[in-house]
């Protein structure tokens, strides 16, 4: 299978399946010296492992993360990282029934269409558990780019009809919710709408905002390699995002320019400044110097006890109830892999710039 690695300089590889001994990450790229243990890795883990709460999968899984190479006495050597993370609590039975029919929102056609057959079992590579080698390679780039100044935020920004306020935002809520959002009030909002949603055998979608701050100017490219391009591919590429936007995003559409643009100004101390932020962070497809602020649009979760209609492997129209163990909600687990994602992307974009000027070259080797 292609396309299972990203990045140029700092690269990751991700391997395994849901249902499969474990999951895991190989890390190309991570500079030596870095000092890294396990526990810095599974703080991540834990943000996105099942059963935390009702509204989320009841799979016990602790999730434990192993080094098993690129480490020796607490630091980096420069040599690629492979992490795992085995699997415990698999119960491949709940998805013997599926093999014979395809689940409406799942990749379960596309897979038999491009391989001939796949694994049914929880999904296999397009299950939510392929995220864990993410989380894991994003929190070594946190770490490494938290050594630079460079900080991720990120949270719950909506879910359905309920979305956090701007008066009310407090980021030292996003933990002290099931749901992580920023703010109390709509937490409380979003948890009723949910519990509808689960008495209804529903589920629902919602949106994840990043803001990344620290990033110094002039970081990506102008072409191809835009850094809100690579975010939004990076982003993207997590199974349940349908939707990707940068700054104001699709609000743009019925701007004008006077409304949109970001007036320059030079600050006390000879920075430069802008008195928005209306573009997140980026313009020409470089890093601006201003908080880059990304959103995704996660999706529904597809597997819900409702009876839906599809068909089965023969072609013939059928009506199924799913069961086994699924999230009402992918939203709040999905906060940590965009983060993961978007600090893969930004410590990539920020090692591939040390190539960018002579003179900068000359300075570091000291020539």
């Amino acid at each position: 299978m292609a396309g299972s690695t990203i990045g140029t300089i700092f690269k990751i590889t991700t391997w395994g399946e849901s249902h499969g001994k474990g999951i895991g990450v190989v890390i190309d790229g991570c500079p030596a010296g870095l000092t890294l243990c396990e526990d810095d890795i599974q703080q991540y883990l834990n943000r996105r492992k099942p059963g935390q709460s009702k509204y989320t999968t009841p799979r016990k899984e602790d999730d434990q993360v192993e080094i098993l190479s690129g480490v020796f006495e607490g630091r980096t050597t420069g040599t690629p990282i492979s992490l795992v993370v085995y699997n415990q609590n698999q119960k491949s039975k709940d998805y013997s029934e599926i093999a014979s029919y395809y689940r409406p929102g799942h990749a379960d056609y596309t897979f038999d269409c491009k391989y001939g057959f796949r694994d049914y079992r929880g999904g296999g590579r397009s299950s939510g558990r392929e995220t864990i080698g993410r989380v894991a390679a994003g929190a070594v780039a946190a770490k490494i780019l938290s050594q630079l100044g460079i900080t991720l935020l990120s949270y719950t920004k909506s879910i359905g009809p309920v979305s956090i306020q701007a008066d009310a935002f407090d980021p030292a809520q996003i933990n002290e919710n099931a749901l992580y959002m920023p703010d109390q009030e709509a937490a409380r909002k979003a948890a009723s709408y949910l519990e509808q949603c689960m008495a209804d055998q529903n589920s629902s979608g919602g949106v994840v905002e990043c803001i990344i701050s620290g990033m110094m100017p002039g970081i990506g490219d102008p072409v191809f390699e835009k850094l809100n391009a690579n975010l939004a591919k990076a982003v993207c590429s997590i199974g349940a995002v349908k939707g990707f936007e940068i700054g104001d995003g699709f609000a743009v559409s019925s701007a004008t320019g006077l409304t949109n643009n970001d007036a320059f100004y030079t600050d006390a101390d000879g920075q430069v400044k802008k008195q928005t932020n209306h573009a997140g962070g980026i313009l020409g497809g470089m890093s601006d110097g201003s908080p880059i602020v990304l959103r995704a649009a996660i999706k529904p979760t597809p597997s819900i006890a409702s009876t839906q209609h599809t068909i089965n492997r023969d072609g013939e129209n059928i009506d199924i109830n799913i069961h086994g163990r699924h999230d009402p909600i992918i939203v709040p687990r999905a906060v940590v892999v965009v983060e993961s994602m978007a600090a893969i992307t930004v410590l990539d974009a920020l090692l591939v710039n040390m190539t960018a000027r002579l003179d900068k070259i000359k300075e570091f080797y000291n020539r």
